[in-house]
């Protein structure tokens, strides 16, 4: 609970190069990366930064969306510290959505529910997901089950993801809205959380994959991750000598 305190402080006042500041430019580019974001971390950290955007390394254009869902990404990890302490709930995870898809090109199609639940069956690494029909349900039965889980462990909140993950609870989106509920129940349990780097993307997919047969896989991944967080904790939060 230390570092949600400090990470609401430094969203407070703005405080710049902090352990906030840092946190939200590694989770906005690693997670839309992994979902096929083109942008580089220094492009993610010059948006963060001066609200602007520049091309590299010989670039001519951008994804539009990229930027976009970017900068959506800032405003919905603000949304995330806010209701980090809160039992999770149907309305945090539609809010997540919505707040990352809210004028992003889907968001003009007439079929994708910005904050909403799916209307047309998808499919994730080849795997069906639950039908349109039976999302309601399936959201409101993991959440009940989660709950009554007392005391909550990082080994409970990766179960929680693979479970949301398997729902694929909307047309677009699952991923990151997933990571950052992980990333919110780490804070809300006192769990050091963690960020899933676009280099270990595809030990996380195949993690996800394995995982109804091997669960060591997404649990080395994320405790790997964990690992690596840790050691940003103790830069900016290691206390002075005396």
């Amino acid at each position: 609970m230390e570092l949600l305190k400090v990470l609401r402080e430094e969203k407070s006042s703005r405080l710049k190069g902090g352990i906030y500041h840092q946190t939200q430019i590694k989770l906005a580019y690693n997670t839309n990366r992994i979902e096929g974001s083109k942008l580089s971390e220094e492009q993610t950290r010059y948006i963060y930064e001066t609200n602007t955007f520049f091309l590299e390394n010989g670039e001519t254009t951008a994804n539009v969306d990229d930027i976009i869902e970017t900068v959506n990404h800032f405003v919905c990890f603000d949304y995330m510290l806010d209701i980090a302490a809160e039992p999770l709930c149907e309305e945090h995870i539609k809010r997540f959505h919505y707040l990352l898809k809210v004028n992003t090109s889907d968001s003009k199609k007439s079929w994708f529910r910005v904050g909403d639940y799916k209307l047309m069956a998808n499919v994730v690494g080849g795997i069906e997901t639950s039908l349109p029909s039976e999302v309601s349900a399936d959201i409101k039965n993991l959440i009940e089950t989660y709950r009554n889980v007392s005391p909550k462990t990082i080994d409970d909140i990766i179960d929680f993801h693979f479970q949301f993950e398997q729902i694929h609870p909307f047309q677009d989106g699952n991923g990151r809205v997933g990571r950052l509920i992980m990333f919110k129940e780490c804070l809300a349990y006192d769990i050091i959380p963690f960020i899933i780097e676009d280099d270990h993307k595809f030990l996380y997919f195949r993690g996800l994959s394995e995982y109804p047969k091997v669960k060591g896989f997404l649990t080395d991944t994320c405790l790997s991750a964990q690992d690596n967080y840790k050691s940003i904790l103790d830069y900016f939060l290691s206390k002075p000598d005396q």
